[in-house]
This record gives structure tokens, C-alpha cells and sequence, in this order.
């Protein structure tokens, strides 16, 4: 959620609340980018975000999905006006839609596991079990299924997706096969990239490209142990 971090807020200059059902001045201005306080005003006084608002607008952008919005067709205005907020408070929180869609589908989705940082296949299982239960969340969710077919058919979103979710899971993929590498846990004579590969790509195969595929809850574990044992036979 984009309630944490080191991102910009604080009290408006007209000392209105950041609520849900707040009123923006007529005409809506164009949200501003500010990097500092203005001269003629105080300055800002940063307070937390209001989690109120911020759920408001993550459940307005998901209510109109719901009611057959595609996500092209959605504008800040229209979010802002069905979650009750100005669009104002949308930009100081995200910079555009793309940046807010991702937050929306990171929201559906199952939380990211907590991982060690310092175990090396006790953390790659965690994380490929952490793929399995999102494949299952997407085939369980008609909405959620939908949100990715559509993304996938729009760079900029996908991108921005790809960017923020996909590429730190893989860099966090890569690390705890390092660790094992680094561990004695698993060959050091190959390329980190193709173990990763190895170790996910059959979660992905069963995810991605084969929908109707079982994804059982030992998955993960007969997986790693296929792999780690070799898949070929074995000599009496």
C-alpha cells in the first residue's frame, strides 16, 4: 500500500481533512507536484495520509471494475467522484493511473510472505508457495483474472506493474538462490538465472499457461524435491 514510505503529504493549505466525501474547490485544479513549501504559505506540518480515503478510492477503482468498467476507460475524475474525494487527493498519493491500477491489483492479491533474508531454499519455497496461492487467487477471482488480461494489453500499465511487482519478486528470487548457491544447498556450477528458472518455472507453467492445471498444496514441495534429487534414473 502507498501508506508507507517516504512519500509527500501533509495538511492542505486550506486545513481541510484528507477524508473520504471532502470537497475540492470549483473548478477541480490541476494537481500540483509540490517539492517544498510555498513562500506564501506556512510550511507543511506532515501528518499521516488518511487509510479512510486511501481505501475509499482502492474501493471505488474495484467497484467500478466490478460494474464492467474496462480499465482504459476509467478517469481520475470518475474514480475521485465515486470514492467521495477530490481528485487532488488521488495525485498525492499516486502519480497517475497506471501507478494507482498497480496498487489495486497488488491489493487483491495475497500478500507478499515475510522472508528471512538469510536462508537460502527455505526462503525460495516460501516464495514459490507464495506464486501458487496468487495463482489461486487469480483463478478464484473473475475480476482479478480480468485486470491482468486487460493489462497485459496495455504497455504502460503492464510495465509499470512489471517494474514495481514482477521485477523485485525475481530480484528476491535470484538473491535466496544465491544464498543457497553460497550455502552448499544447491550446485554452483550452473548459472543462478537457469536455477531460477528451474525452480519456477514449472509453478508458473501451471499458473500462467495451463489454467485448468491442479495446484495442490504439496506442489511446491514435490517440485523442489524432483528437482534437487535430478530427474534422472536412478542406478541400482
Amino acid at each position: 500500500m502507498r501508506d508507507q514510505g517516504g512519500e509527500r503529504d501533509g495538511t492542505r493549505g486550506d486545513g481541510r481533512n484528507d477524508t473520504p466525501h471532502e470537497q475540492e474547490p470549483s473548478p477541480d485544479p490541476e494537481p500540483r507536484h509540490d517539492h517544498g513549501p510555498r513562500h506564501d504559505q506556512e510550511p507543511r506540518r506532515g501528518r499521516p495520509r488518511s487509510a479512510a480515503a486511501e481505501r475509499a478510492i482502492l474501493d471505488a477503482v474495484i467497484a467500478l471494475l466490478e460494474a464492467g468498467e474496462p480499465l482504459a476507460g476509467l478517469s481520475i475524475e470518475r474514480i475521485a467522484r465515486t470514492a467521495g474525494v477530490g481528485k487532488a487527493t488521488i495525485y498525492r498519493r499516486w502519480s497517475g493511473k497506471e501507478e494507482l491500477f498497480v496498487d489495486v491489483v497488488r491489493d487483491m492479491e495475497p500478500d507478499d510472505p515475510p522472508l528471512s533474508g538469510t536462508e537460502g531454499l527455505a526462503d525460495l519455497r516460501i516464495m514459490l508457495e507464495s506464486l501458487r496461492t496468487r495463482g489461486l487467487a487469480q483463478r478464484s477471482s473473475a475480476l482479478l483474472h480480468n485486470i491482468f488480461a486487460q493489462m497485459k494489453s496495455h504497455p504502460k500499465l503492464w510495465d509499470e506493474y512489471f517494474g514495481t511487482v514482477i521485477a523485485p519478486r525475481r530480484a528476491a528470487m535470484l538473491a535466496a538462490v544465491r544464498r543457497a548457491v553460497a550455502a552448499g544447498e544447491l550446485r554452483d556450477d550452473l548459472d543462478v538465472e537457469l536455477i531460477d528458472d528451474l525452480f519456477v518455472g514449472p509453478v508458473l507453467v501451471r499458473t500462467v499457461h495451463r489454467p485448468e492445471a491442479p495446484l495442490p498444496d504439496d506442489l511446491v514441495d514435490r517440485l523442489m524435491t524432483a528437482l534437487l534429487q535430478g530427474l534422472a534414473p536412478r542406478r541400482v
